[in-house]
């Protein structure tokens, strides 16, 4: 298994601090530093565009892999998400990730005039959207034509560097709408905060849906992505959860906030024997990178200290 960075960029994000954490994530060795595609969630902060901070990290890092968790296809138009993923895949050979969703945050929508169609209407726009920018990313000039996009004759260049194959991504847990859009559309599925129960039963819900269309379930990258509160000692925990805390406006004790993530959210919380082992259960279930949330933007303590304590020991899985 190996270990990366999830930053929410809509959650004070500077350019000096991404700049910084992508060129932590290097020099620590690791795996991956993916971030949010949202304008806003909760208070307006700073909020750095995502496709512009992709093609900074493309110049900016050498080694890593990046991109949305997720890009929801409601923000752009396919045709524009195509593009610019295709520059982006080219200008970092090939480390970017195009991650897709739904959309599900309304209040942005609302906010800034952006249609949110129903559930229904966003998943086939998801799927006509992938459709699109494969068609985008293949040899030209091409044309597709669906209910809701169509595109005309059109040769779009540059092309990413693997073409129609350049890989994409699919988050959430669906079972009805997301996992058979994984199944058909998908390269890397990312399930977010899912406990081994839950992530057991959807893995095999996508084995299933994978089977009725004669795809095999391995060609699938699995990837989850975890809030979490780990340390090597109980009182860094202490003193990261209370740091979280205080971000949150929460009040209580750190022992008492941290139960009740675990009871009603699926966080990752513990010290690090303990978390490892958790890490290894998800490895025995097929996840192969976990991204793990970056919650304080100045400071390389977390970073260092999964890359020094977390990455090494869970490689083996």
């Amino acid at each position: 298994m190996r270990i990366g960075l999830m930053v929410e960029g809509q959650n004070g994000l500077t350019w000096e601090r991404w700049i910084h954490i992508l060129h932590t994530a290097e020099r620590l060795g690791l795996a991956s530093v993916f971030r949010s595609d949202h304008y806003f969630i909760g208070s307006h902060k700073s909020s750095l565009d995502a496709y512009l901070t992709f093609a900074i990290a493309a110049r900016e890092t050498s080694r890593i892999r990046f991109g949305p968790l997720v890009t929801p296809i409601t923000f752009r138009s396919p045709v524009d998400i195509g593009r610019m993923a295709a520059q982006i895949n080219q200008l970092s050979n090939g480390r970017f990730l195009l991650g897709l969703g739904t959309g599900w945050h309304e209040p942005e929508h609302t906010g800034y005039g952006i249609p949110f169609p129903p559930m229904r209407e966003r998943y086939e726009r998801l799927e006509e959207g992938i459709e699109l920018i494969r068609t985008l990313w293949g040899p030209g000039p091409a044309s597709y034509s669906g209910k809701h996009y169509s595109i005309a004759d059109i040769d779009c260049l540059p092309k990413p560097v693997s073409g129609a194959e350049t890989p994409l991504l699919i988050g959430g847990k669906g079972e009805k709408r997301t996992l058979p859009l994984v199944a058909k559309h998908a390269d890397e599925w990312n399930a977010v905060n899912a406990r081994k129960d839950v992530y057991r039963h959807k893995a095999n819900v996508l084995a299933e849906a994978c089977e009725k269309i004669g795809r095999d379930p391995a060609t699938v990258r699995r990837s989850m992505m975890v809030f979490g509160l780990i340390a090597d000692d109980q009182r860094s925990l202490d003193r990261l959860t209370r740091n979280h805390m205080q971000m949150s406006g929460a009040d209580g004790s750190p022992a008492a906030y941290r139960e009740q993530k675990v009871e009603s959210s699926e966080w990752i919380v513990g010290l690090t024997d303990e978390v490892v082992d958790r890490m290894g259960a998800y490895a025995e279930l097929g996840v192969e990178e976990m991204q793990l949330q970056l919650f304080n933007f100045e400071s390389d303590e977390v970073p260092a200290y999964y890359a020094s304590e977390i990455a090494p020991r869970v490689a083996g899985f």
